[in-house]
């Protein structure tokens, strides 16, 4: 396991009051956020969550209490100086349009006065880190990116500077479920490389079980009504407010705990590089009694699906039809239900580079879910 290089915070009897409100917007919140994990601030839009999370950088600034990051307080430090020191995502991304992306994910290296080889040197590594090759992106700006891109390109900011700390706010809250998916797994890959102190803000509770180490389930005035893992929230909610979070279903959501690395891929699926000869695809298909091939490309990644018909001519760079949802070994089975639903019948699955690994099937999954259920019985 690669070593954490996140560090603790300890937030004691943090308050937040506006001018004019009879009410604090927070009230004597007090935590301890383990390092390297992944913390999940969840609850009602207003209930304040947003704001407890904005004190830890001062971007809010606390009326009382006493933040400590890594052991050092927080509110001693000089608030710029603080915030450098601190990633931060957040929904749509925050880029600065009239930057390119490697302006933008060298921002904050170059307040730090870093030198333009090393800047550079980050920019490349974080672009590639987060999945966008930095020859194709590198010169591009935020409006020819598209949102899931835009985000990718917001977490590699945050994390340019080697931030112990990431904070992330609703971060894919703006995109497509499709693209949230493929974001939530890329995070979570990041992190089991990473290790980073994650403090996230969301009110899907289905997002918080599947990121979240721990999650914080938060009432009015941030109040913590449910700290724990998301196997106990979701085993023994503390009261009816986080119950109703949980929701229906509680087994079917147990499917979140569960990574498709969790479970047996099928390796059965005839795979052929773009550059074979459609001869011998097909005699392979042939022999192997199959009639659909996944066609990828030098580095393993699934392009295209194509029938034993269509393998014909000359060249496969061009045959089949593009690879449709996919999972990774970071989704959920959750996840990977929705997408063999799509896909029908079973669902491609990469690794943490894109390449293909297997293929996850319907009938797996549904074996899981009534063993699911037979335990929460």
């Amino acid at each position: 396991m690669p070593d954490t290089t996140g560090v603790e915070i300890q937030l004691d009897a943090v308050t937040k009051r506006y001018q004019g409100q009879g009410t604090p917007a927070v009230d004597e919140f007090s935590m301890t956020i383990e390092p390297g994990k992944t913390t999940i601030f969840v609850g009602p839009s207003g209930c304040g969550k947003t704001t407890t999370m904005r004190m830890i950088n001062r971007l809010i600034e606390p009326t009382s209490g006493r933040i400590t990051i890594g052991g050092e307080d927080a509110l001693s430090l000089n608030p710029d100086e603080l915030r450098r020191r601190i990633g931060y995502a957040i929904q749509q991304a925050g880029l600065f349009p009239h930057l390119t992306v490697a302006q933008n994910v060298g921002v904050v290296p170059g307040l730090l006065g870093w030198d333009k080889a090393k800047v550079s040197a980050r920019v490349d590594e974080m672009l590639d880190l987060v999945g966008l090759d930095p020859g194709e992106f590198l010169s591009r700006f935020p409006r020819q990116l598209s949102g899931g891109q835009q985000q990718r390109v917001g977490v590699a900011r945050a994390l340019a500077a080697d931030p112990p700390v990431l904070l992330m706010d609703e971060p894919f809250g703006a995109v497509d479920p499709i693209t949230r998916g493929n974001l939530q797994d890329e995070l979570m890959r990041l992190q089991s490389e990473l290790r980073k102190t994650i403090v996230f803000v969301t009110h899907d509770f289905d997002e918080a079980v599947k990121l979240g180490d721990r999650i914080a389930v938060l009432g009015n005035q941030s109040r913590i009504l449910q700290y724990d893992t998301p196997e106990a929230i979701l085993a023994n909610p503390a009261d009816d407010t986080v119950a109703g979070f949980v929701g229906a279903g509680a087994s079917l959501k147990q499917l979140t705990l569960l990574r498709v690395r969790d479970i047996e891929l099928s390796m059965d699926t005839p795979t052929a590089a773009e550059d074979e000869t459609p001869a011998a695809v097909r005699q392979r298909l042939d022999d192997a009694g199959r009639t659909y091939v996944l066609i990828v490309d030098k580095q393993q990644r699934p392009l295209r699906w194509a029938h034993k018909r269509q393998v014909a001519g000359d060249s496969l760079a061009t045959v089949g039809t593009p690879v449709g949802d996919r999972v990774t070994t970071q989704s959920t089975l959750q996840d990977a239900l929705e997408a063999i639903l799509t896909e029908g019948g079973h669902a491609v699955v990469t690794g943490g580079r894109g390449e293909y690994v297997g293929t996850v099937r319907l009938d797996t999954v549904v074996a899981k879910i009534a063993e699911l259920r037979e335990e929460h019985a």
